[in-house]
């Protein structure tokens, strides 16, 4: 069995989706952000994992009530590439990675990894259209695979599947999938969102429909 790790933030003001302020506030723009942890959660929770992780940057109370029953592991301090290095080595087990920003994703976008792990692939990496990643599997995780790699940069996705490729692994792709950063990516990722989502229209240049204005 495979288990599943979702990576976040606390989602209060000023500390998540800051790129969407404005033309949001940040206030709204923590409101996205809380929604798209929401249904990334609701849809992993469809997910016949083995065990559910919800690796945490924040205090408990912070906690969405969508992550009920969730392993909690706090994030320890550092670069996002020793932080997840640092998970990995705790997982003993096949492990899929998934972020908080891509609402969009579906039960299909895991390709049966779930069910039972894909025959001849060692690793699984979802390509983000920023150039990042929304998702990496591993199916004997080691720390040293992620750790070192240059992270929140345009080609971190291609060095982050070099050093998959490097090690010998058979790397399978995932679709790949838009990150909610800019207000655009908003405008184009709500629709796309099969789930309740307050923010299915956006006009540019003003705050998403459902919020104040």
């Amino acid at each position: 069995m495979t288990a599943l790790v979702v990576i976040a933030k606390e989602c209060v003001e000023g500390k998540v989706k800051t790129r969407l302020n404005p033309p949001l506030t940040l206030a709204e723009a923590a409101d996205v952000a809380r929604a798209s942890l929401a249904v990334t959660l609701r849809t992993s929770n469809t997910v016949p994992a083995s065990r559910r992780i919800l690796f945490f940057d924040g205090r408990v109370s912070e906690v969405p009530a969508e992550a009920a029953g969730y392993e909690v592991i706090n994030q320890p301090a550092g670069t996002l590439d020793r932080r997840l290095g640092h998970l990995f080595d705790l997982m003993d087990e096949p492990t899929v990675l998934i972020g908080m920003d891509t609402p969009q994703l579906a039960m299909a976008d895991f390709e049966g990894a779930f069910e039972h792990w894909p025959d001849g692939a060692d690793a699984l990496f979802g390509p983000a259209l920023d150039g990042g990643f929304w998702a990496l599997g591993l199916r004997s995780p080691q720390g040293s695979l992620v750790r070192g790699v240059a992270m929140s940069r345009p080609d971190t996705g291609a060095l982050q599947r070099a050093r998959l490729q490097e090690a010998g692994l058979n790397v399978r792709d995932l679709r790949t999938l838009r990150d909610i950063d800019t207000i655009e990516d908003l405008e184009v990722v709500g629709p796309l969102v099969d789930a309740p989502w307050p923010w299915h229209s956006v006009t540019r240049g003003r705050a998403v429909d459902g919020l104040p204005r």
